[in-house]
């Protein structure tokens, strides 16, 4: 214990502040990875944090999601390991902060590139939106209540679908919550209730 405190009091506050974010988000980046492996969504708990005009939707599959929880995670853990790389290296917190946030960004489009391809390697060509009925799943964004706007779910139907949802219920669904499919309405967008 007393030579992590005497590494941790020999560091720069700059130092201290790239391994206070690298160390969390590395373990939570690890965590999420596993979860994905073992195909447990983990993109819970932000109402509307992917809600932008940045998603480029698909009618099936995982759209490209540049602002996600996923990203969010990404750019912190390349954030503060890059930034520990850059003072190391010897340059300025300036510039250890500038390639940093770069660095992060370019994890972001890659993540985001990942889980794009991924979702279109998963499109099956005959896959029938009706074949949801009856399916669980969890909410991506935010459903608004009584039918007054679209959200998303995550739903495992022939493959992990990220797909338009809307709902009866008479408050919002929020992010991460569990719900069920119940119909398909004309526009091929889901009716979910919350379980």
């Amino acid at each position: 214990m007393a030579n992590i405190n005497s590494w941790w009091s020999a560091l720069t506050s700059a130092e201290q502040v790239f391994w206070l974010i690298a160390i969390p988000f590395t373990l939570i980046f690890i965590i999420q990875l596993l979860m994905t492996i073992i195909g447990v969504s983990s993109d819970h708990g932000l109402d509307n944090f992917g809600d932008s005009d940045m998603n480029v939707d698909s009618d099936a599959g995982i759209g490209f999601q540049f602002i996600s929880l996923k990203n969010f995670i990404a750019f912190f853990t390349i954030f503060g390991w890059t930034g520990l790389a850059c003072l190391d290296g010897g340059l300025g917190i300036g510039l250890s902060v500038f390639i940093s946030i770069i660095a992060g960004l370019i994890m972001m489009v890659i993540m985001a590139s990942l889980f794009y391809f991924m979702g279109k390697l998963t499109e099956s060509g005959n896959f029938k939106i009706n074949s949801a009925i009856g399916h669980t799943g969890t909410v991506y964004l935010r459903i608004p209540a009584a039918k007054s706007g679209v959200g998303k779910i995550q739903i495992n139907v022939s493959g992990l679908k990220t797909l338009d949802a809307v709902t009866n219920h008479t408050e919002d669904i929020k992010s991460g919550s569990l719900i069920k499919v119940v119909d398909v309405n004309e526009g091929n967008i889901l009716v979910v209730e919350p379980l």
